[in-house]
């Protein structure tokens, strides 16, 4: 622009001068030729740059330059704008090029491109999608109660976040507790097939956690805009390679990881007596813990004569309370034997354990405590079994409830190391057994702040666990210190909680009361309006317990006899609680674990019986 400027100030002097020099010269010479100078004659300056005199021949140099000038001005305008639609027709040419006129590498790098998942609408189409994904940023190995409340708890501080749990089974997250209790007392026969059945306050729920609605299909996981939880069902992990953050499946296939936890849970155990006798006992034994099982033996028990069930702890006398409360109806013999001197007695006290097993005979059960599985055999289309006193029953079915071995078969391939007395992986205080590697659930032995390490196999330590080692997975860094409860019910009108260390083998102290209508599991779930507990449970302590005003003054021990409407048990080691037993008592856990989190030693019990408010109406 500057340069233009500059140009036009030096030529318009010329122009003006021509401009009056050609008005002047038409008004003289209109029509006449013009005379050239005479070859050699001398001329006037050419170079002057003054104005012309009328016999001046500076016009052509006028014509010259001005014509020069307009003709270059014209050159560069039409050159540029030439340049500009040769531009665009190129860029044009370009975006219009079919695949086919690319270059190989420009091809291979679009197709790496569209495999990446962009915001909006995925690149790949569904069919090109494999069925099992090759990455997942978190990997649950497991499809049990820890994981799905592990997924949740990752999802929540993570929302976009993309979860892909592995589940052995071929169902959808679960809970496990109504498998031994609600699902037994029902009266609609379809509940083996739609799995829905009404808690003790009468209302009606599933037994799964989420309904599909809920989940993402693999296939899609890796591709949804927001993330999501899927479930890669009937799969198992078979090895696992920590230094290459990569698992290998059943079926040969391979998914890396960024963050991985392992909620294995267990296996049930069978007794050595039932294992060698044999294929035909085998077929007619039931280790009870899945679904599976469970519409297996709700079958057969319509369908047989007697079943015994071997095992007195929680999950034996659960059954037995419940196929003895369906025997009243048929012509079902139920029989449960186990070598304790009464149902639970690895648990509750002597005095409360015979309690129980005479409240279990009430429902129909032949309860044969004290006794011992020497051997088994199959004969005449029933299986005998003989005990070690020599005595020997015969039934048409075995249900074996004899304990947990936790799954911990991924030890080895990923050089973890496994609890020797407790068994399961040894994780520390934040449930973390290597660097991006976390176990929770049954299969987790973990440091306990205050009780040191434990191993723990109920429904409320599997939500609490799966959620912290969520929660730390997501960077949160946070230790176990929840003390997890546990609860067990025979039939809607007896249940306890516990918490701590609960073993009948330490001294233990307890304090009983008259129970009222409000003293049950039907009752309780009334009033909280679920069946599964720990759904209403929270994590919180209690920052101050202090006695109601109503307490009584002193709390009185069980008398022989007693009918144990409702009471405390605690648990000691050298005076101090590591334990506390609610016998019909309910909605008074954060009680109970400030008590244990104290860790103070107690001189009289009858003054924290009565925090529990065990009198009160």
């Amino acid at each position: 622009m500057l340069q233009s400027r500059v140009a036009w100030q030096k030529l318009a002097p010329l122009s003006r001068a021509s401009s009056i020099l050609v008005r002047s010269s038409a008004k003289r010479r209109v029509f006449k030729p013009f005379k050239m100078p005479a070859l050699g004659s001398p001329s006037g300056c050419l170079m002057s740059t003054g104005l012309p005199t009328e016999k001046s021949n500076n016009l052509i140099y006028c014509f010259i330059v001005g014509g020069t000038f307009i003709g270059g001005v014209a050159y560069v305008y039409r050159t540029i704008k030439e340049d500009k639609e040769r531009y665009r027709e190129r860029v044009a040419q370009l975006l219009s090029r079919s695949n086919a006129e690319r270059k190989p590498e420009e091809l291979s790098r679009k197709s790496e491109e569209e495999v990446v998942p962009t915001e909006g609408a995925p690149a790949v189409p569904v069919s090109a999608r494999p069925v099992t994904p090759s990455h997942a940023p978190y990997l649950l190995i497991g499809g049990g109660t820890a994981s799905f409340a592990a997924a949740r708890s990752i999802r929540a501080r993570d929302p976009g976040a993309r979860v892909l749990i592995v589940s052995e089974e071929p169902d959808l997250p679960y809970m496990r507790p109504p498998l031994s209790k609600e699902l037994w007392f029902s009266d609609d026969s379809s509940v083996p097939e739609t799995l829905r059945f009404k808690q003790w306050n009468g209302k009606e729920r599933s037994i799964f956690f989420q309904p599909p609605s809920f989940y993402v299909s693999p296939q899609d996981l890796p591709f949804v805009e927001n993330g999501g939880v899927a479930v890669l069902a009937g799969k198992k992990v078979v090895h696992m390679d920590v230094r290459g953050n990569k698992v290998k499946l059943d079926n040969g296939l391979e998914i890396t990881y960024d963050k991985c936890l392992i909620a294995t849970g267990g296996t049930p155990r069978n007794l050595p007596a039932l294992e060698r006798a044999g294929e035909e006992v085998q077929k007619r034994t039931t280790l009870f813990r899945k679904i599976e099982d469970f519409k297996s033996l709700e079958k057969i028990s319509r369908n047989v004569e007697s079943i015994v069930i071997i095992g007195g702890g929680f999950l034996g006398s659960e059954l037995a309370c419940a196929l003895g409360r369906r025997a009243r109806d048929s012509k079902l013999e139920v029989m449960q034997i186990f070598p304790e001197k009464g149902n639970m007695g690895k648990i509750l006290p002597e005095y409360l354990s015979n309690w129980t097993t005479e409240k279990v005979r009430k429902e129909g059960v032949n309860v044969m405590p004290n006794t011992v599985v020497k051997s088994a055999k199959y004969q005449d289309d029933k299986v005998i079994l003989k005990f070690k006193d020599g005595q020997t029953i015969k039934t048409d079915h075995v249900v074996a409830a004899v304990g947990l071995e936790p799954s911990v078969e991924l030890a080895k391939s990923a050089r973890m190391e496994v609890d020797s007395d407790l068994g399961g992986f040894r994780v520390n205080a934040e449930l973390q057994a290597r660097s991006n590697i976390w176990v929770a659930g049954d299969a987790a032995c973990f440091y306990d702040l205050k009780l040191g390490r434990r191993r723990v196999e109920h429904h409320d330590h599997a939500v609490v666990s799966g959620r912290l080692a969520g929660e730390n997975m997501t960077g949160a860094a946070k230790p176990y210190w929840h003390q997890s409860m546990f609860w067990s019910d025979l039939g809607p009108d007896v249940g306890y909680e516990a918490i701590g260390i609960v073993d009948s083998s330490l001294p233990t102290v307890g304090v009983f009361a008259k129970g009222t209508a409000k003293d049950t599991p039907r009752a309780v779930t009334q009033e909280s309006g679920t069946g599964i507990r720990s759904e209403s449970e929270t994590e919180e302590v209690a920052t101050s317990v202090s006695v109601s005003a109503g307490a009584a003054s002193s709390a009185h021990p069980p008398q022989d006899g007693e009918d144990y409407g409702k009471g405390v048990i605690f648990y000691l080691r050298e005076k101090v609680i590591v334990g506390i037993l609610l016998w019909n008592i309910f909605n008074r856990m954060p009680i109970a674990r400030k008590v244990i989190k104290d860790g103070e030693e107690h001189d009289d019990l009858n003054e924290i019986a009565k925090l529990f408010n065990l009198h009160e109406d």
